[in-house]
């Protein structure tokens, strides 16, 4: 397979990545910028483009026509609500939304891919550029792998990457096992009834549920974060009432996040976390309800996939390391795990930058052919090395 990037190609990925950086588009909105995509792709003739998925994700198929492994790489597309401060010429042009995350970066890694699986295909299997929306709020992955057409795209390995702030830059952060916690929303609603601030006793306040609720369901938190047991609870949010001094209050919202290591682990914490709520508002006579949102599962990364990614490095002389690994954030691409060997690596944008999510961050162009010859390695040294494989093609 070609192996690389011409000085064009940068240049013209380069441009690529800063257009998408000034029209960013927030999770489950993003008809754009995957449109954006689908231009930039037609040239190197994937031989199927399957768009829509899992609200608007874009999946660009490169088929050697040899049966063989399928290989998925994934990036994002969602942008953040977050008003960007940066005075750069390729700063966001859309008031309250930037990209501040570095998902348009990792995107262009696999457009670089692209490039150059149209140049020329694998000796044999196919690879999937996933190109994913909604990550942010944790919907992306399960709409994509919900989507009707996944099992014909289905891979038998995935692949994934996130910028680090902190990190020095191009150096990556990789091992096996747990690497993102699993984490939700959990909103908590108590109703009782309201009354004359002058007669609170005729009515049903959560002013006491409320107070007693916030301690104790951080309590819930245990154990060492090195540690499988390891729950943490954190308050988010929280309203009660009418901003008036007249009536006493009837309803109250409690926002919490529950996070986790394994999800085995995250079962246990929303049930005793649900008990909790159950019991405290019973006490106090109010009827209670509980939703959950931006649900993410555990990442895990599998012994293989990691392996293959750390060969990959290792023969383009890409330093790597296991450290700062696990991390208490959350990432939806876990899912993909659930039914490929997956493995995601955290590649270094330099240890001075902006972290992520603040508004003047800033995805280093530098990585974007770094990405790609770590991501186009892999795809040699599985589909063109010879070497028996158990694949769907």
């Amino acid at each position: 397979m070609q192996h690389g990037l011409t000085n064009s190609d940068i240049a013209e990925l380069v441009a690529w990545r800063r257009k998408l950086h000034q029209q960013p588009e927030i999770s489950g909105e993003e008809e754009k910028t995957a449109l954006e995509v689908v231009d930039f792709l037609t040239p190197t003739e994937p031989d199927e483009v399957l768009t829509g998925m899992g609200g608007h994700g874009v999946a660009a198929v490169y088929d050697s026509g040899v049966p063989g492994p399928t290989l998925l790489f994934r990036s994002e597309l969602d942008a953040l609500p977050i008003e960007e401060i940066s005075t750069a010429p390729h700063r966001s042009q859309v008031p309250g939304k930037s990209h501040m995350c570095g998902h348009e970066g990792h995107t262009t890694i696999l457009a670089a891919m692209a490039r150059q699986l149209g140049r020329k295909r694998p000796a044999r299997g196919r690879v999937v550029l996933m190109f994913q929306p909604a990550e942010e709020t944790g919907a992306g992955a399960a709409g994509v792998i919900a989507d009707a057409r996944y099992p014909t795209i289905a891979p038998d390995f995935a692949f994934s990457l996130h910028n680090l702030p902190g990190t020095p830059l191009g150096h990556v952060r990789l091992k096996e096992g747990v690497v993102n916690c699993a984490s939700r929303g959990m909103r908590i609603v108590l109703d009782g009834k309201t009354a004359h601030s002058s007669m609170p006793e005729t009515g049903t306040s959560p002013m006491v549920v409320v107070s007693r609720l916030m301690p104790a369901l951080t309590g819930l938190s245990a154990g060492r974060f090195d540690s499988d047991d390891f729950a943490l609870v954190t308050i988010t949010h929280t309203e009660m009432g009418e901003r008036v001094f007249g009536i006493a209050p009837g309803r109250a919202e409690v926002w919490a996040t529950l996070r986790t290591r394994l999800d085995e682990r995250m079962d246990d914490l929303v049930a005793a976390a649900e008990s909790l709520v159950r019991e405290e508002a019973k006490n106090d006579g109010l009827k209670h309800s509980v939703d959950y949102h931006e649900i993410f599962v555990a990442s895990l990364n599998d012994a293989e996939a990691t392996a293959h990614l750390r060969a990959a490095m290792d023969d383009e002389g890409i330093a790597h390391d296991e450290r700062e690994l696990p991390m208490r954030a959350s990432e939806d691409f876990g899912r993909f795990g659930h039914g490929a060997k997956s493995a995601m690596l955290f590649l270094g944008s330099g240890e001075n930058t902006p972290q992520l999510h603040n508004p003047d961050y800033d995805f280093p162009d530098d990585l974007i052919p770094i990405g790609a010859r770590i991501f186009m390695r892999t795809v040699a040294n599985l589909l063109d090395a010879p070497q028996s494989s158990n694949g769907n093609g």
